[in-house]
């Protein structure tokens, strides 16, 4: 194992913490030949230049969603790892969430008949968290259209089991301090009948971890007294404090510290399924179920370490046992389905998936 990163700190704390080899540039890290797989975690515009970099190296990929900003680098990400025969996953995403996995098991037996709809929102203080300035452009894939919208997509499309085909959405921007999107309304068509409403707000106002008994997006019990926390301490920085901040946070950074294990499972806000028979409310510990004369709770074992699920996926796709889910071709998707909601609250109508495929292809 070892690492590259761009902070001398960062490489040397990884070193430390995991015993493992640093290296001082990509290309060595990708010449390396005890490296057999290479997770990308960079600025969403360096991923396919990187991603490409690794497969002709004959490294397997896990890259961060969103995967590219644009369609012809998702597909040179998607022929270089095929012509590489290398494994191309991209994640972590909810997507990924234990929860979300068991209830899209549970859907496709058809135990309690076909999907109808999906209800699905999140309301945080993403807006107001340190980011660099790069992280709310749009241009550049910030803001929460690709950071958080991949999240809920990747989400529905799980658990629907199909894909998106139209998308009718309002992007809010609501703070003329703050500039950038930053919240998103949705209504969603899948290929069948079935529907889903997402709805996403990172202004810092309500606090959707209250529907999730007060359980953090990771895992972890979460203070319901902190209320505004992030915004009053944005509020207090000035300067370069904000850089400064995020810096701070990261790997490497003062206040950067690695997770300790989570009780709970990840979520993404509140999440509940109709089916013809019944509802299926998603929680961090298991998924409660409404049928038509009872209601009851299935237990999910608590998780085995941060993130595993995609781990698992990673894992399994190189050792052969079964191709990954969320491959290169449904980063893709995912991407689609991100520009589709961009474009439909542009553009004020709804948008089809076919629509932009047949514009990329002009």
């Amino acid at each position: 194992m070892g690492a590259f990163d761009v902070r001398a700190e960062a490489r040397e704390r990884f070193a430390t913490e995991f015993d493992c080899l640093r290296y001082d540039s990509l290309e060595a890290l990708l010449a390396a030949p005890a490296i057999d797989a290479i997770y990308i975690a960079t600025p969403h515009g360096l991923h396919s230049e990187q991603c490409i970099a690794a497969a002709k190296a004959g490294k397997h990929v896990l890259v961060e969603k969103p995967m590219a900003l644009q369609l012809p680098e998702c597909d040179a990400m998607i022929d270089a790892a095929q012509a590489a025969g290398t494994v191309l996953v991209v994640g972590p995403s909810h997507g990924f969430d234990e929860p979300v996995q068991e209830a899209a098991k549970l859907i496709a037996t058809n135990r309690f008949g076909p999907l109808r709809q999906i209800t699905a929102f999140n309301f945080t203080d993403f807006m107001y968290r340190p980011r660099h300035q790069v992280e709310l452009d749009p241009a550049q894939g910030g803001g929460v259209v690709h950071n958080q919208a991949s999240h809920h997509f990747d989400i529905l499309r799980r658990l629907a089991g199909q894909p998106v085909t139209e998308v009718t959405s309002l992007v809010g921007s609501w703070d003329a301090n703050r500039r950038g999107d930053g919240a998103y309304s949705a209504f969603v068509r899948f290929r069948s009948d079935a529907a889903a409403t997402m709805t996403y707000s990172g202004y810092g106002h309500f606090d959707s971890d209250e529907l999730m008994g007060w359980i953090s997006e990771l895992g972890h019990p979460k203070d319901a007294l902190q209320h505004g926390a992030a915004r009053r301490r944005l509020t207090a920085m000035h300067g370069d404090e904000e850089s400064r901040a995020k810096l701070a946070r990261g790997f490497g950074g003062e206040a950067g510290t690695s997770p300790d294990p989570a009780a709970a499972h990840e979520h993404f806000g509140f999440v509940l399924v109709s089916c013809e028979r019944a509802d299926l409310r998603l929680m961090p510990d298991g998924i409660w179920i409404f049928e038509d004369d009872r209601r009851h709770f299935l237990r999910l074992p608590s998780p085995s370490g941060p993130r595993a699920g995609v781990i698992d996926e990673l894992v399994n796709a190189v050792e052969g046992l079964c191709p990954p889910v969320q491959d290169g071709i449904w980063g893709r998707e995912t991407v689609l389905c991100c520009e589709a909601l961009a474009r439909s609250s542009a553009m004020g109508r709804a948008v089809s998936i076919e629509e932009i495929k047949k514009d990329k292809e002009k």
